[in-house]
């Protein structure tokens, strides 16, 4: 059921975030000044993806935050050795303690959630039998379980993210996600959703975000081809209109990558899709504005 919104400083219904990845990559305490960055740009939040916790200092990311008047919200990187479904329990202990730090400093700079395919390793795919996959989402959902018990009591919650098929073979769609989500068993758990991996597996994305419903906790935009929102084929209309539909009262973030040697590859990332990444944040905050103004 649509809620009324109330206008954010944007003049917008929802506010406006943007990604880490589209100015610094990795982040850590050396980009800090990024925050003012953002705060220029007219964001209402800077979304900060955590690629090493010891790189992070959360004291100084919430001064950041204070001084910019700018909201946090973070999420997370997933390698071979952060794999929540491994056969291999080290590893699956590895992703563990990797999202309980994420978690600490999630509580700490006051982000709502941690987001992202914490399930597995990204860029990791097979082909499973029905067995197989049931077996690998089990052994993600103990995981995923044991960090949401903790996050749960910081105060904090998860967001797990459903990729494409050419980033993950795990979970690619909404309805497997919830799967994933029934299985954990825990209420802080629920999603981020991102069009632009909506665009290539859902059969509709307002009706997958309908399906998602309460359980949507962040939203990322992201056009087609990682481009500027509404420069390409996304149907963001219908995702605003299912958004309104069920209440949603998060941030929308605009998510794209520099085609850096680590995260060209996992994101098939071989052109521009912006004449810059400056023009992309700007462009991208103007249409938000346009399309979203209450």
């Amino acid at each position: 059921m649509r809620t009324p919104h109330r206008p954010n400083r944007n003049g917008t219904r929802y506010p406006l975030g943007l990604s880490s990845y589209i100015l610094a990559t990795p982040f850590s305490d050396r980009s800090l000044h990024e925050f003012a960055h953002v705060q220029q740009l007219g964001y209402d939040q800077f979304e900060i993806c955590i690629d090493d916790p010891e790189t992070i200092t959360s004291d100084d990311i919430r001064r950041a935050a204070e001084t910019t008047g700018l909201s946090v919200s973070l999420t997370g990187a997933f390698g071979p050795g952060r794999d929540a479904s491994h056969e291999d329990p080290d590893i699956r202990a590895n992703a563990v303690a990797y999202l309980r730090a994420c978690v600490d400093i999630a509580a700490a700079v006051g982000s709502p959630h941690v987001a992202g395919p914490m399930y597995t390793a990204v860029a990791v795919k097979m082909l499973q039998n029905s067995e197989e996959r049931g077996y690998q989402l089990d052994r993600a959902a103990g995981s995923l379980r044991v960090v949401a018990d903790y996050a749960a009591s910081r105060g904090v919650r998860l967001a797990i993210e459903p990729l494409n098929r050419y980033e993950t073979h795990l979970i690619n769609t909404v309805e497997q996600a919830l799967d994933l989500i029934d299985r954990i068993g825990s209420p802080a758990v629920g999603l981020v959703l991102d069009t632009f991996h909506m665009n290539i597996e859902e059969k509709d994305i307002g009706s997958a975000i309908r399906a998602a419903g309460e359980r949507v906790f962040a939203f990322q935009a992201s056009e087609n081809d990682r481009g500027i929102p509404g420069s390409g084929n996304v149907d963001f209309t219908g995702a605003w209109t299912a958004l309104d539909h069920i209440g949603y009262a998060g941030t929308v973030v605009v998510e794209s990558f520099i085609a850096t040697v680590d995260i060209a590859p996992i994101g098939c990332l071989w052109r521009p899709v912006a004449p810059s990444m400056e023009r992309l944040a700007v462009e991208s905050l103007s249409y938000l504005r346009d399309v979203l103004s209450t």
